[in-house]
């Protein structure tokens, strides 16, 4: 995997790099635990809507720059200075950051350590896969607030461990500590302390090495069909299955399949 070739800042607290075709979106606010302010979710889905449109991105990884936190969730200091109306008004801001990164069009990962709790932990649920090293303690303590999640953690929640785990999780606001989390499904892949960051990006490297055409819609058959029965998810499997059958990535993976070379993806 090369080494970053280029990053971009999205105002002060949002950087993107850039490893050859993974792009790297990393949470860059450290004297807060990355806990997430309006400006900040403003950053975040400035660049989401960045990676969204470049077609050489072919994996995403959320990362975080701070030493004990991958995102401690919404800025409650921030918060606790909000008239009604400022409430108001920021939440369509808030919930930008998060659609931003669930509705990335390609693969996402999350590398996780320390805490992510709240909407740090929607974050990362946003994500398609999330690895976490041992230092990860994850939850979604909202209700011990006054709220409750809203950066679409009881929809997702339960998509990865159930309706009846999902509640016990949010009702009783606990925190989960890596090796329960990982048992519980709350995420996929636990690595050793320190190393979630280079396993995340070398396992985008490594599904970064297939088609770009095959990996989006992948995605969309894998989420649009998520949740409807099994004829209607065969259709949306179909739909996906023609947007690539016909594509220059198809004809190149058969072609170097039979060839017997690596692709070189023309990703259309």
């Amino acid at each position: 995997m090369a080494e970053q070739a280029d990053e971009r800042r999205f105002g002060e607290h949002v950087v993107v790099r850039r490893h050859a075709y993974v792009a790297e979106l990393a949470l860059d606010r450290p004297k807060a635990m990355n806990a997430v302010s309006t400006e900040m979710a403003r950053s975040i889905a400035a660049a989401c809507d960045h990676l969204a449109a470049d077609r050489d991105a072919r994996v995403t990884v959320l990362t975080s720059t701070h030493e004990r936190a991958f995102c401690v969730g919404a800025d409650l200091k921030e918060r606790n200075s909000f008239t009604d109306a400022d409430l108001v008004r920021q939440r369509p801001v808030a919930r930008a950051a998060y659609t931003g990164v669930l509705e990335l069009p390609m693969p996402t990962i999350a590398a996780v350590h320390g805490f992510a709790l709240g909407g740090g932990f929607e974050l990362a649920l946003s994500c398609d896969l999330i690895v976490a090293d041992g230092t990860a303690v994850v939850g979604l303590p909202e209700v011990s607030v006054g709220v409750i999640p809203g950066g679409g953690g009881t929809q997702l929640l339960p998509r990865r461990v159930g309706a009846a785990r999902a509640a016990e999780l949010i009702f009783t606001a606990r925190r989960l500590q890596a090796a329960e989390a990982r048992g519980l499904g709350l995420i996929d892949e636990l690595v050793p302390e320190g190393r979630d960051r280079e396993e995340a990006l070398a396992l985008g490297a490594r599904i970064a090495a297939n088609s770009p055409v095959g990996l989006r819609a992948a995605k969309r058959a894998l989420r649009l069909g998520h949740g409807l029965d099994l004829r209607a998810g065969l259709e949306v499997e179909d739909a996906a299955w023609r947007s690539v059958a016909f594509s220059g990535d198809r004809a190149e993976g058969v072609a170097a399949f039979n060839e017997k070379r690596s692709p070189q993806w023309p990703g259309e």
